[in-house]
């Protein structure tokens, strides 16, 4: 079941330039709650995504009680997890990644004193309900799991839950100009999730360095037309075909890392009728993404306007991407696009 937490959209939308950002970013560094009304929308707009149909886990909502009866979607089963004030301190004030922003001391503090004034009644609330399984936190990871499987009515067996499978197939196709993300996309879908990735720039770039050409604009472009008078404007997908069905044989959801033109969609749709095909574009601004590019290693001097322009006219890649199932801004760090692209991953794997 896809889990939904309220903490990581708010910390997603205090990224943003927005009045809606500024306002998350300054109450969540005070420590406060954002507003009752404001959360229950964005946590009910979220749950009616097609990846929360089946069911859904709820990570720190309701927090507070108005939350709790204003909520119109179902809950079956609540899970609080306790431990002692000094626990919850040293916890956060010692986690073992990277320190959040709102993770100020005063701030730490002040969460701990909002949980007690407003979350508490919310445990008593439930508890009448008969909803409410109260688990010892201060346990092993180990323990506390197995705890919260029994309130379930599940059990660990050979060391695994029995988990929902992903019946259908399906494509991410990841599109974008030159320095937008598409390779570090890619990376996060191979290391993080284990899934297959077939590189359709790959061909071109092994075409160069076997011949050894150079890596400029000028014979990139002229590659690119020698293999469409060959195949069309579809050729990337035509030469990598084999590969993209061999994947699909041993796996749910196979990623193409460089989707070219709008072309090579069409030709996925009709060569693999049976196959959801998902766009997902990835979008930065154009002085960051050139900046990306000169500090590349390889091929550092492949970018500019004319690349630009040849990709989305020439190549017809703008089509694909004006067209994407996803459309992703990577401005901001690699964390930020993993937890982009983590909700994309969920969408499509349990849609």
């Amino acid at each position: 079941m896809p889990y939904l937490s309220t903490g990581h959209i708010f910390r997603q939308i205090a990224k943003e330039k927005t009045k809606l950002g500024a306002h998350v970013k300054v109450t969540m560094a005070a420590g406060l709650l954002i507003s009752d009304d404001k959360t229950t929308e964005i946590v009910e707009s979220y749950l009616k995504r097609p990846e929360y149909k089946r069911g859904y886990i709820l990570d720190g909502f309701p927090r507070t009680l108005n939350q709790a009866k204003k909520f119109v979607n179902s809950i079956d089963k609540v899970i609080y997890l306790a431990i002692p004030d000094k626990e919850a301190l040293w916890r956060l004030a010692y986690r073992t990644d990277n320190l959040r922003k709102d993770d100020t001391v005063n701030a730490v503090i002040r969460r701990i004193e909002i949980f007690h004034k407003f979350t508490k009644p919310v445990l008593d609330y439930y508890k009448s309900q008969g909803k409410l399984v109260e688990i010892d936190g201060t346990k092993s990871i180990e323990e506390v799991n197995e705890e919260i499987l029994k309130s379930l009515g599940k059990q660990l067996v050979e060391n695994q839950v029995k988990e929902w499978r992903k019946k259908g197939k399906s494509i991410i196709a990841i599109v974008g100009l030159a320095g937008s993300g598409k390779s570090g996309a890619a990376d996060f879908f191979a290391k993080e999730k284990k899934l297959p990735v077939i590189s359709f720039g790959k061909i071109i770039n092994e075409y160069v360095d076997t011949n050894k050409l150079t890596h400029d604009e000028k014979t990139h472009k002229r590659l690119r037309e020698e293999f469409r008078r060959k195949h069309g404007m579809e050729a990337m997908a035509v030469i990598n075909k084999d590969k993209i069905k061999a994947a699909l044989e041993k796996n749910s959801i196979v990623i193409i890392d460089g989707l070219y033109s709008w072309e090579e969609y069409t030709y996925l749709k009709k060569n693999f009728p049976a196959v959801k095909i998902y766009l997902l574009a990835l979008f930065a601004e154009k002085q960051i993404r050139y900046d990306r590019i000169s500090r590349r290693k390889y091929r550092s001097k492949v970018f500019g306007e004319e690349r630009d322009i040849n990709e989305l006219v020439g190549a017809n890649k703008g089509a694909a991407i004006a067209y994407a199932d996803f459309l992703l801004k990577n401005n901001f760090s690699l964390e930020d696009l993993h937890d982009k692209l983590e909700q994309v991953y969920r969408e499509v794997y349990f849609s």
